[in-house]
């Protein structure tokens, strides 16, 4: 590439060092690009934070298995004279420790833990849509730097080619051979080619941009992709089957549908009735002075004399018997936004059948017209070759080598786009199928593992053992 056409890229990496973003200095692959984007891609980083915070919701859920401890402790002093002769002074303390366990709870934190879980099984669903939004980005991003790339390969060959022909129509001119007419459509298709071409270098410098946001650098020699052919399903039927499957966002609906339907259960559940049981073990000390003689015997006066412990425990069950409505109108709400999600789901699903039914058509498309082009580069070049022989034995003239070589770079071109689209297509169509994921991209990579960190929070401080207990009693009769 001549130097000229390399200086607005070295202008672009100047000044991505200057912001701090670093800048590849060697060939990448696209496994490359995407295993950066896969560990540092702000949205995957995001969506991950949300999916973590999301867990922390079946953690809230089965608090209502567990017990509470509340402790108190208080001080009082009090003085009171009565003229003319009764002076009552109190100074003592109390405290105590509550400690509540729920029993039974007619099924509502049983329900409560069944949406969480369809929640977080949502959420996971949500982050595989988020990794393949960003693999798409990172394939499309890759794509059209080396499309740009070729293209301004292409339209420096077509400029070179072309600065010939305007020596070539300036000499057969001084040889009294040719026009100038045949010099002004030569130079006109070169200043033609050098506006295509610094329309392409825009180009260039608009697809860096956005493969240095997605993937986190600027890139350096990129090596040509690698085929995605074998990710395919054989027929659409399998495509269709792998889609129920596999598809993100289908799954997300689905376990929304869950979710909802949990959250109906959970509403019914407010006019069963709740168990607990609860103990309390406390004291109480102190002295009571009346007139400078203690009332109460044993107390030296202190604080902490005459100390008094007391100890409850107590069993107590309740049930809803009027809300003013309040439980009805839950039940209502919570059933029609469960009709919402059930209905979304079929919605979701058409949109995935009409994605994998246009993807595979498209595809099949873009690969034909590759092998046509294909044959059009070829047809293209032989013509080019013969119109230039037949120009120099006077059969052709300046303007039929000039549309020859116009079109022999339109093909190449062509060629050049289609090659880019079917390979876009084709990454498309894997993200609906559900089998466009880092680990088919780039096998050594260690994909995240969501799970991870909710084995952590539902076993983090807090957890008792025998919620499990108290969680299947709950679900005895629950909605």
């Amino acid at each position: 590439m001549p130097i000229r056409s390399r200086l607005p890229q070295a202008l672009l990496v100047g000044s991505l060092v200057t912001l701090g973003l670093p800048v590849m200095s060697f060939a990448e692959s696209l496994p490359d690009a995407l295993a950066e984007a896969y560990a540092s891609n702000p949205s995957l980083q995001a969506q991950r934070a949300q999916l973590r915070a999301t867990d922390e919701e079946y953690v809230q859920a089965e608090v209502g298995y567990r017990p509470t401890v509340s402790a108190t402790e208080s001080y009082t002093y009090s003085y009171v004279d009565t003229p003319p002769t009764t002076a009552t002074t109190t100074n003592g303390t109390a405290g105590g420790l509550t400690v509540t366990q729920p029993l039974y709870t007619g099924g509502r934190v049983a329900r409560q833990l069944d949406a969480a879980q369809a929640d977080i099984f949502a959420g996971r669903a949500a982050l595989r849509r988020t990794e393949t939004d960003v693999l798409l980005s990172v394939i499309q991003a890759y794509l059209d730097v080396r499309r740009e790339r070729e293209t301004l390969e292409i339209r420096d060959s077509v400029i070179q080619v072309l600065g010939h022909q305007v020596e070539q129509a300036n000499a057969s001119f001084t040889a009294g051979d040719g026009t100038r007419t045949d010099i002004a459509q030569a130079e006109a298709r070169l200043a033609q080619a050098r506006s295509d071409r610094a329309a392409t270098e825009a180009d260039l410098q608009a697809a860096v941009s956005a493969y240095t946001a997605v993937v986190g650098h600027a890139p350096g020699d990129l090596a040509p992709e690698p085929s995605l052919a074998a990710l395919l399903p054989p027929t659409p039927d399998a495509a269709f089957d792998l889609a129920e499957t596999n598809n993100a966002a289908l799954a997300q609906a689905r376990f929304a549908e869950q979710a909802a339907a949990a959250r109906v259960a959970e509403a019914k559940a407010a006019n069963r009735p709740t168990v607990g049981v609860s103990g309390s073990f406390g004291y109480t000390s102190g002295a009571v002075v009346v007139d400078g003689q203690l009332l109460n015997p044993g107390a030296t006066g202190g604080l902490f004399s005459n100390v008094a412990p007391n100890a409850t425990v107590m069993v107590t069950a309740s049930i809803p018997v009027f809300t003013g409505g309040l439980n009805s109108s839950q039940i209502r709400q919570t059933a029609e936004l469960a009709e919402a999600a059930r209905v979304g789901v079929e919605g979701v699903r058409r949109q995935v059948t009409q994605a994998v039914a246009t993807g595979w058509e498209r595809l099949l498309g873009e690969r034909e017209r590759i092998d046509a082009v294909q044959q059009q580069v070829k047809a293209d070049e032989l013509a080019f070759e013969g119109v230039g022989e037949e120009k120099k034995a006077g059969y052709r003239t300046e303007l039929d080598v000039l549309n020859a070589e116009q079109e022999l770079a339109a093909s190449r071109l062509t060629l050049v786009s289609a090659e880019h689209d079917e390979y876009l297509t084709t990454a498309t169509l894997l993200t609906v199928i559900g089998t466009l994921t880092v680990k088919s991209l780039v096998p050594t990579e260690a994909a995240y593992d969501p799970a991870s960190h909710y084995r952590k929070v539902t076993h983090a401080p807090g957890w008792v053992p025998w919620s499990p207990a108290v969680g299947a009693l709950d679900r005895l009769g629950a909605p």
